[in-house]
């Protein structure tokens, strides 16, 4: 079982990191990251602390990753601090790695949030033991143009600022992927959205429960192999969450990272899987035909499978909290997380 950090109250003290892209800190989108930090102040009345090299810019950031991990140490040291959010992803933060002190995040507790290559900070904080939170970044979600969306509002309140059990999370009713240039220019234009036709069993039927774990399927090939890579205990009578980048991986890509998972035995060890909405929904019917091929092949098409789900690399998005009990059920459509995310 991993450990629950507190619950956020308003008026507690949050850092801001950028383990991956130092983009928040270039000239260009530093009122991107002045308005997601706004946001924070007002819509959830928390005060904002950026970490000494979060904010030196891309050049810097990409040359310094063991800055990056001691950023990310001395949030987690700092008892001031109640929680810590990503600015951004990227597709490097695997080099923060030989930096990473685990027993410091194991013995200091609290809310990590963040998505994409923040999988790789998410199984950092998996292997120290604690639970961190798969969902919204600054620049992205904090920052969203005019507002935010109101759904990925009521999913932080419920998450991160409720010690109740999270419950049922409802599809939401539109969705957008459209990218707005990062132009201050652009900053009240909002972007366009789209019907969401909600989730769709892929596969299976009746209720499946198991704890989740999973990340953006990219990103995590980077892990295997690794002292990162939890071990085949761990996906056992799991529910695995995977989900798609920006960078619309080919289908035939999707399908030979799915064969290693059946090839190391975690396919079938999981009760259930989800899978994101894809970006921009392209390669929408491609990727749920290579999902069903691998398991066909591994006579795995009892395995209950939930697709079109709203995290990751889509807007608005609900929030995955490491090792939290789920469920799906595929007689209803729905997902559900059956306890708190936080104490």
């Amino acid at each position: 079982m991993l450990i629950k950090p507190e619950k956020l109250r308003s008026g507690d003290k949050i850092a801001t990191v950028s383990p991956s892209s130092g983009a928040a800190g270039d000239s260009n989108i530093r009122w991107r990251y002045n308005q997601g930090v706004k946001r924070l102040e007002d819509v959830f009345g928390l005060q904002v602390v950026p970490m000494p090299n979060s904010l030196k810019g891309s050049d810097y950031v990409y040359k310094n990753p063991q800055s990056r991990a001691e950023d990310l140490m001395a949030a987690f040291k700092d008892q001031t601090i109640k929680g810590i959010i990503t600015n951004i992803g990227g597709d490097d933060s695997i080099r923060l790695l030989p930096y990473i002190d685990f027993e410091v995040i194991s013995e200091n507790p609290k809310i990590f949030i963040g998505y994409s290559d923040v999988t790789m900070p998410h199984l950092f904080c998996y292997k120290a033991g604690i639970s961190s939170f798969y969902g919204p970044a600054i620049l992205t979600d904090f920052a969203e143009n005019v507002e935010m969306d109101n759904y990925t509002v009521e999913m932080i309140q419920r998450t991160l600022f409720s010690g109740e059990m999270i419950g049922n999370i409802q599809p939401a009713k539109k969705w957008t992927s459209e990218f707005l240039e990062w132009d201050e220019a652009n900053k009240h234009q909002r972007r366009k959205m789209q019907s969401n036709s909600g989730y769709e069993v892929l596969q299976g039927s009746g209720v499946a429960h198991g704890r989740l774990i999973g990340g953006c399927i990219e990103v995590l090939e980077f892990a295997k192999g690794t002292e990162i890579w939890p071990d085949s205990k761990h996906w056992e009578d799991s529910i695995l969450f995977f989900e798609t980048s920006e960078e619309k991986t080919e289908p035939e890509m999707i399908k030979r990272w799915l064969r290693n998972y059946a090839a190391q035995g975690i396919l079938k060890s999981a009760n259930g899987m989800i899978f994101g909405k894809p970006q921009d929904e392209h390669y929408y019917n491609e990727y749920k035909e290579v999902i069903q091929q691998v398991m066909r092949e591994n006579d795995l098409l009892d395995l209950p499978i939930l697709y079109n789900l709203n995290f990751g690399h889509t807007e608005p998005k609900f929030i995955l909290p490491y090792g939290a009990m789920a469920e799906i059920n595929c007689n209803e459509r729905t997902f559900s997380i059956l306890e708190n995310g936080v104490e």
